[in-house]
């Protein structure tokens, strides 16, 4: 009698496992949003920050500590109004400009990759020489850090232009001390200083990969 009672308990039990529903699976996670961006606007031939420049130089900055992003690009460009090399060493300047206004609001400067593209990115397309404000702009993009680019060969680049157009008898000091680590396989110290050398004397610099 025993053992019937638990078999039919077993098979009621059974059946009403059998009649519950399914659960469903759980839905997938939402993509990713895409990383935000902001545009900080400049004057013609200017690397100042207005007022507007600035409030939105602060609210990338805390857009990004708040997401916890590990890495932010800071791009430069130029209008198309003036030569390439001086667009390119212009667009740089403005970079670096945002740069040290991210930093100034609390990210970390090694979490930004600055980047100059003078003129070869129009927001707006126009003809050459046209002084075009939509253009005069840095891009911030939030997002994985960018790849780490041959130092080696960018600062061996930059010692090269230095020496072309300044030539060694300006390499003293800071120069000649940044000349002589990128000829001995030290670029990271030398790279900031030729960087500067070559935007101040407005030589172009050589891409970065």
């Amino acid at each position: 009698m025993f053992r019937k009672v638990m078999v039919l308990g077993a098979t009621a039990a059974l059946l009403s496992a059998c009649g519950q529903p399914e659960q469903a699976a759980a839905p997938p996670p939402p993509p990713a949003p895409p990383p935000a961006s902001y545009m900080v606007f400049f004057d013609w031939d200017s690397t100042a920050l207005s007022p507007q420049a600035l409030s939105t130089v602060k609210q990338a900055a805390a857009a990004f500590k708040a997401s916890g992003s590990p890495g932010i690009t800071d791009t430069g460009h130029t209008d198309k109004s003036g030569a390439d090399a001086y667009n390119m060493a212009l667009s740089l300047r403005r970079a670096n400009t945002v740069k040290a206004a991210l930093v100034h609001e609390g990210v970390p400067a090694a979490s930004i990759t600055t980047v100059g593209r003078g003129e070869t990115q129009p927001l707006v397309p126009t003809a050459d020489g046209v002084r075009e404000p939509q253009n005069r702009r840095v891009e911030l993009t939030g997002g994985q850090v960018a790849a780490a680019p041959n130092d080696l060969a960018y600062c061996k680049e930059m010692a090269a232009r230095y020496r072309r157009y300044l030539g060694n008898t300006q390499a003293d000091g800071d120069a000649g001390l940044a000349l002589s680590q990128c000829d001995g396989g030290n670029p990271g110290p030398a790279i900031p200083v030729l960087e500067k050398l070559l935007t101040d004397a407005r030589i172009a610099l050589p891409p970065r990969m």
